[in-house]
C-alpha cells in the first residue's frame, strides 16, 4: 500500500532555497568602504585590529540573539518595591546589559575625550567607525551611550561637577546599578527636553525652577554640586533613558520674563543619598528603539543644579545636541549597511525563476543602488566625524556646523525608504519578526525624529549658512576637490554654490540640504571610490536624479560595472 502520509511528511518539512542567517561574518572584514575611510581618516596599525576584533564581536553578538532579546523583551517600569516605596527602577532583559557593556567596554562613549579631539588626531573618525559597526548591531542601546557621550562638553561647564562626574562618565566600566554618583563605577547620563505642549519648540517649555537660597552642604560640595540649587516643577514628555545616573534638562527661571530657558544637572540621586523627586509616569510604547526606554514624567520639587548661565540653557545642551545629531548620521549609516547586508546575503543565496536573485538584471539595479546609497553614507558619515577631529581649524569647524544638520536630514531621511527596500528584497522572510528587517526599518524613523526633526535640521542649516556666511566658502573648498572629475558634478556645485549667495528661503530648505549632502557625497566617491561606484552614483543622484525609489539606475550602469559594485558591497571570504 503506498504511504501518502510519510510522503506527504517528507515534502513538507524538506526545507530548501532559503537562505542561511547572516551570522560569524567579521563586519568590518565585510566592508571595503568603511576600511577605506578608515584608512583616510588616519586610522592603522593597532585601530585596524581594534575595528576588526569589534567586527567580529557584533557578529557573535548578534548570533547570541541580544539584539531580538531586547527588543522582544523590553524595559519593564517597577513604580514600587515590595515595600511600598516608591522607586521607579526600570528592569531590562540581561541582552540589553550585555549589549551596554559591549559598547562601554569598547569606549564608544568616551574615547575621543580621552584622546582631547580636535588636536589634530582622528579619535572621532575612530570612534565614528565602531559606532557605524554598532549599527548593524542593536540601535537602542545607542541612545544611552551617545547621551553619555555627548553630555562632556556640557559637563565642562561647570568645572567643580566634572571633576567629580567626568571620571565615572568615562569609565568603561558598565555599572547598571541603581546608587548615588559615589558608589558607582561608572555611569550613563540622559537628557529631558520635550514638554507636551511643545515638542521641537522647547522654548516654549514649562517646567519651572526656583532658586534653593543658602550655601551648599558639604556633601553637596563632595558631589562636585557646589554651584546654584534650584527646585524643579514640572514635566517632560520625553525622558530619554529614566535609568540614567543624571539627566540635563531645559527650564524656566522666570516664566514673565524673557530671560529664556536655563540648563540644569539633575542627578537621580541627591549628594544625601536620598532619590530626587523625579516621577516616572509610565515609559513610552513605541514604534521602534523598543529596546530601550524612553518615559514621561513629572517634577515634583526635584533639585536641579545651573549648567551654563541663566537663560543660556539652549545654548548649554546644544553643546551635547551637536553630538548627538553626529550620532544620527552614523547610526542611520549603520542601520543601512545592516539592511544591505542582509539584503544581499539573502538574494546570493535564494533562487526564483530558475536563477539566483542577485544574478537576475532587475534585483541587480535594486541591490547595486542600495550599495552606492549605503556606500555614499558611510563616506559622509566618516567624513564628517573627521570634521569633529579638526574642530581647531576653522574650515572644517564650519563645515562641521553645515554638515552636521544636513546630514541629520538627508541620511535619516532616506533611511525609512532604504529599509522598505531592503527588507522587499528577502520578501516575505523579511517583513516578519523571525529576521531582523523588520527590527531595522522600525529603527530608521527614530534617527530623524530625535535630536529635531528634518524640518528643525533644516532651520538650522538656514542658520548655520545665515550667520557664518564664511560657511560657503568652506563648502565650496570642499567639492572643489573633486572639481574636473566629473562635468555633472562640476555643473551642479557650481548651480549650488551660486544659489547660496542668493537669498535663502525657508519654503526650499529641504531641497537645499539634500543637495548639499549629494555633492558633498558625489564628491567623497570620485575622489576615493572606484570609478565604478562614483560614476554610477553621479550618473543617479547627480546628472539624472532617478527620485526616491530604489532600482531606477540607469542603463549605463548596467554596463559599467554592476557585478563590481555587488562585489564591493559585501565580501565575504569562502
Amino acid at each position: 500500500m503506498f504511504d501518502t502520509h510519510h510522503v506527504t511528511h517528507h515534502v513538507t518539512h524538506l526545507v530548501v532555497n532559503q537562505s542561511a542567517s547572516f551570522e560569524h561574518i567579521n563586519l568590518y572584514q565585510a566592508d571595503v568602504a568603511l576600511q577605506e575611510a578608515a584608512l583616510r581618516a588616519g586610522i592603522a596599525g593597532g585601530e585596524v585590529d581594534q575595528l576588526l576584533a569589534l567586527g567580529q564581536k557584533i557578529s557573535a553578538a548578534a548570533a547570541a540573539d541580544w539584539p531580538r532579546l531586547a527588543n522582544q523583551f523590553s524595559p519593564r517600569l517597577q513604580n514600587y518595591n515590595r515595600q511600598g516605596q516608591r522607586v521607579d527602577e526600570v528592569e531590562f532583559h540581561p541582552a540589553w546589559h550585555e549589549l551596554m557593556s559591549l559598547m562601554i567596554n569598547e569606549g564608544v562613549h568616551a574615547s575621543p575625550w580621552e584622546a582631547k579631539a580636535g588636536e589634530g588626531g582622528h579619535a572621532q573618525a575612530l570612534r565614528a567607525a565602531k559606532y557605524i559597526l554598532f549599527g548593524q548591531l542593536e540601535n537602542g542601546a545607542q541612545c544611552p551611550v551617545t547621551m553619555t557621550f555627548a553630555v562632556v562638553p556640557a559637563l565642562k561647564l561647570a568645572p567643580s561637577l566634572a571633576k567629580v562626574w567626568l571620571p565615572k562618565v568615562l569609565s568603561r566600566e558598565y555599572d547598571p546599578r541603581s546608587l548615588p554618583v559615589g558608589e558607582k563605577r561608572g555611569v550613563v547620563i540622559g537628557m529631558g527636553m520635550t514638554e507636551k505642549q511643545g515638542g521641537s519648540d522647547v522654548r516654549s517649555n514649562s517646567t519651572i525652577a526656583q532658586l534653593i537660597p543658602g550655601a551648599p552642604t558639604a556633601a553637596e560640595i563632595d558631589a562636585g554640586l557646589d554651584g546654584p540649587r534650584y527646585s524643579l516643577v514640572g514635566h517632560k514628555w520625553f525622558f530619554s533613558a529614566p535609568q540614567a545616573d543624571a539627566h540635563l534638562v531645559l527650564a524656566q527661571t522666570d516664566p514673565s520674563s524673557s530671560a529664556g530657558l536655563s540648563c540644569f544637572f539633575v542627578p537621580r540621586y541627591l549628594p544625601d543619598g536620598s532619590r530626587n523627586k523625579i516621577v516616572v509616569q509610565r515609559l513610552k510604547d513605541k514604534l521602534g528603539n523598543r529596546s530601550n526606554a524612553s518615559s514621561e514624567v513629572e517634577f515634583q520639587g526635584a533639585h536641579g543644579w545651573l549648567l551654563g548661565g541663566l537663560g543660556r540653557g539652549v545654548a548649554s545642551i546644544m553643546e551635547m545636541g551637536h553630538h548627538t545629531r553626529l550620532d544620527c548620521v552614523l547610526g542611520s549609516a549603520g542601520i543601512m549597511r545592516a539592511a544591505l547586508c542582509h539584503a544581499l546575503h539573502h538574494a546570493r543565496q535564494r533562487r526564483a525563476f530558475g536563477r539566483v536573485l542577485a544574478e537576475q538584471p532587475l534585483m541587480q539595479n535594486v541591490l547595486a543602488d542600495l550599495a552606492l546609497e549605503s556606500e555614499a553614507a558611510t563616506a559622509f558619515a566618516m567624513r564628517l566625524a573627521t570634521c569633529y577631529d579638526r574642530v581647531n581649524e576653522p574650515s572644517e569647524a564650519l563645515l562641521a556646523r553645515l554638515l552636521t544638520p544636513a546630514g541629520k536630514y538627508w541620511l535619516c531621511k532616506r533611511g525609512p525608504t532604504f529599509g522598505a527596500e531592503a527588507m522587499e528584497v528577502m520578501g516575505g522572510n523579511g517583513y516578519v519578526e523571525d529576521g531582523p528587517l523588520a527590527r531595522l526599518y522600525r529603527e530608521f524613523p527614530v534617527n530623524s525624529i530625535w535630536e529635531g526633526s528634518g524640518n528643525v535640521m533644516c532651520l538650522d542649516l538656514l542658520r548655520a549658512l545665515a550667520r557664518q556666511p564664511e560657511t560657503r566658502v568652506a563648502l565650496a573648498g570642499e567639492l572643489a576637490e573633486a572639481k574636473g572629475m566629473a562635468p555633472a558634478l562640476d555643473v551642479y556645485a557650481a548651480q549650488l554654490l551660486a544659489d547660496l549667495e542668493q537669498p535663502l528661503e525657508e519654503f526650499g530648505a529641504r531641497s537645499l540640504a539634500q543637495r548639499i549632502v549629494l555633492a558633498v557625497q558625489a564628491g567623497l566617491l570620485l575622489r576615493h571610490a572606484p570609478g565604478f561606484v562614483a560614476q554610477a552614483f553621479v550618473a543617479s543622484r547627480i546628472a539624472q536624479p532617478v527620485g526616491a525609489t530604489f532600482g531606477c539606475l540607469p542603463d549605463g550602469v548596467m554596463k559599467g560595472g554592476v557585478v563590481e559594485i555587488l562585489q564591493r558591497a559585501l565580501v565575504v571570504s569562502s
